[in-house]
């Protein structure tokens, strides 16, 4: 080697052993770095890219009914999701998974682009789908799917006690009816989970650190059977009666145990809600819809009475012929009675009647009791959404108020309140509360507290009361309520749907039967209402309560207290003779404004037409005098208006037309008008009724 090569080679070498000490020193510090100063957020950052801590769903309570029926479940299923940047296709993906999953693949695919640019590793594509959606997917065996289990809440009977039922979230939070009153039992507690995947994000390793805590089981007081029923013949009765909506409660008198509570229209749980669905179809109307309830109300009235006065059901009440003038408010009677016993009044729902009864009781009285029977003021009952009904205060009644509450006017209640108020009938004069759920659940956790009976009425009236409830069904307005095998009571009622912008009551009614069976110890208390139909509770909720009465007596083996057929009684009216149908509590009225309008400045109802003028507010009750026309004699031949021509009209056309005249109709067949009895353009005496033949 060249001498002067040498020194050159060693200064070379030098350089490269100091810069490789020197590259080996910063490789080291880096790593001292690494390992020492950064360890913690490094690790941080790796434990961020390979380890998820994922949470554990709580499997849902599941709901049963107080004969161990499941109404509301959670199943396992699975969810769809994927990694977009392992995705060797976007297009093809999307069009692969919207064609079996039935979802938008446009709407998938802007979705799985944007995840891409924003270099998102994560995407849900579908969550809780069905099995037939899983198995289809699940045979393309695609490694960049990714299955996830989840929990999906599942009714079983479908529509039977939606409504009370409600529903949750994609969460599987309650969002209303019992699953959100409840949602505190039933939704549980989540569990954590942390899961370790590879660079592929393939899962390698899980651990569980906490476990989930399942919700509680809760079991209703509602029975499935006697459900299905009421829901059955509420659809019916709306069919028939061509009503709006309507609401029934079955309740244990004795309990107060809510057996069934069903609601039209109602829904599928099962199925997310349809564009353009009303609310109204998932309302559950007993609890959450009051209205003016007619005709029923006077069951208060007279049970008032009883405890308050010398009347008894023998007594002898002034029913004015018809007709009264109550502070220039004239009132007109279904009927032109001129004289009727107490209990003769509750059978054929006299308002007057009902009326004087209320001036004998008094403003203190009927209000006192009114209030006893939990009218204005929620029952308690643990569901959303309960209404309050709407009753005044008495310094803000006026002077013939008493004689709109007396009939079931100027207040507001529930079905559920009505259904509570019959109880007090039925099980000896106790005010119980309406329970939603069994008070010993088979977990042994207390849902509702127990809540001890009140006494509001002597044992002695509520028998009398139930007595003349069973003269109703018996011979009076709701004959056709009237149960066989066994003995029952209960009161008819109708009342006219206020029209808050015209300002008048309209020809549309709220019809209710509420009643009670058996009757010398009634098992179950059934009220149901028809809202927005054309016919007077007699005809129209009548025979809604006769049906789900023997279905809900059979299911409970109730025994039977009557012959299945039996000879009528001998206070029963002879064929030819017609059983009044009419209970409208207010005929004839069509007064401007309602008192339920404005708490401040209530309006009285006046005159007797639409458009009526309110008339000016009248002194207080004890100064009140009462016109009451003489009673006429058979002999006697009045005119009145002249008969409507009917031919080719349907029932309800003929209905609305009379109500509006103020004419009695008695009515035979179905389908069209095709007679009637007088003739049309015959002036009509008073009290003389209109007859009409329908035929198909």
């Amino acid at each position: 080697m060249d001498a002067r090569a040498e020194p050159l080679a060693n200064k070379r070498l030098r350089i490269l052993a100091r810069a490789s000490f020197f590259w080996g020193f910063l490789i080291f510090a880096r790593l001292i770095s690494l390992q020492i100063f950064r360890h913690d957020e490094l690790l941080k950052l790796e434990q961020q890219q390979q380890d998820r801590e994922v949470e554990i769903q709580a499997p849902r309570g599941v709901i049963f009914d107080r004969t161990g029926r499941p109404l509301a479940m959670s199943l396992p299923v699975d969810s769809v999701c994927i990694n977009p940047l392992r995705v060797p296709d976007l297009t093809l993906a999307a069009d692969l998974l919207s064609r079996v999953l039935e979802i938008d693949g446009d709407v998938l695919l802007g979705k799985m682009a944007s995840a891409v640019d924003n270099h998102r590793g994560f995407l849900w594509v579908k969550r809780k789908i069905t099995p037939e959606e899983s198995a289809r997917l699940r045979s393309y065996n695609l490694d960049w799917v990714e299955f996830r289990t989840e929990s999906r809440r599942f009714y079983p009977k479908d529509t039977v006690g939606a409504n009370l039922l409600g529903g949750v979230d994609h969460v599987e939070k309650g969002n209303a009816g019992v699953e959100l009153s409840l949602n505190e039992q039933l939704e549980g507690k989540p569990g954590v989970m942390r899961t370790t995947s590879d660079v592929k994000q393939r899962v390698v390793d899980l651990q569980i650190f906490t476990d989930p805590q399942p919700g509680k089981d809760i079991t209703l007081a509602i029975d499935e059977r006697i459900q299905h029923v009421a829901e059955q013949e509420l659809a019916i009765g709306i069919a028939r009666t061509h009503a709006k909506t309507g609401s029934l409660v079955v309740m244990n008198p004795n309990t107060g145990e809510v057996l069934a509570m069903a609601s039209y229209p109602s829904f599928n749980p099962n199925i997310p809600p349809a564009p353009g669905e009303t609310l109204e179809t998932r309302t559950n109307l007993p609890v959450s819809s009051p209205f003016e309830p007619g005709s029923v109300f006077k069951v208060i009235t007279l049970s008032a009475a009883l405890e308050t006065t010398n009347i008894r059901p023998g007594t002898i009440i002034n029913c004015g012929g018809g007709k009264m003038t109550l502070f220039k408010r004239v009132i007109h009677d279904h009927h032109s009675y001129a004289a009727l016993s107490m209990a003769d009044v509750l059978a054929k729902s006299s308002n007057i009647g009902a009326i004087n009864i209320g001036l004998r009781v008094g403003e203190n009285n009927l209000y006192d009791y009114v209030r006893r029977f939990g009218f204005g003021k929620s029952t308690g009952i643990p569901l959303p959404g309960e209404a309050n009904g709407r009753l005044r205060p008495l310094k803000q009644w006026i002077a013939s108020s008493i004689g709109s509450i007396a009939m079931g006017h100027e207040l507001s209640a529930t079905t559920l309140q009505l259904a509570q108020a019959c109880s007090v009938i039925a099980n000896g004069g106790m005010l119980v509360k309406p329970r939603l759920t069994l008070k010993k659940q088979p977990s042994g956790n207390v849902i509702e507290p127990v809540a001890e009976p009140v006494r509001i009425l002597q044992p002695e009236t509520a028998i009398t009361m139930r007595q003349m409830m069973e003269g109703v069904v018996l011979h009076g307005t709701g004959t056709k309520a009237r149960l066989d095998g066994y003995t029952s009571g209960g009161k008819t009622g109708t009342a006219q749907i206020y029209d808050a912008k015209a300002h008048v009551y309209t020809h549309k009614y709220n019809s209710s039967f509420m009643g009670f069976a058996p009757l010398n110890n009634p098992a179950i208390v059934i009220v149901a209402t028809l809202n927005g139909t054309a016919l007077m509770g007699a005809e129209a909720s009548a025979p809604v309560f006769k049906a789900v009465a023997t279905a809900a007596l059979r299911f409970l083996d109730v025994p039977k207290d009557l012959p299945d057929f039996v000879v009528k009684p001998d206070n029963v009216k002879p064929e030819n003779e017609k059983t009044p149908v009419n209970d409208l509590a207010l005929a004839d009225l069509g007064g401007a404004g309602n008192p339920l309008d404005d708490d401040e400045q209530p309006t009285q109802i006046a005159g007797a037409g639409p458009g009526s003028a309110p008339a000016a507010q009248a002194p207080t009750v004890p100064n009140m005098t009462i016109e009451v026309p003489p009673v006429l004699s058979k002999a006697a031949v009045i005119t009145g208006p002249p008969t409507p021509n009917f031919s080719g009209k349907t029932l309800r056309d003929v209905l609305e037309q009379s109500a509006a005249l103020g004419i009695q109709v008695e009515f035979t067949g179905s389908g069209l008008a095709a007679a009637q009895q007088p003739a049309p353009g015959t002036p009509l005496r008073q009290g003389q009724r209109n007859r009409v033949q329908f035929a198909r």
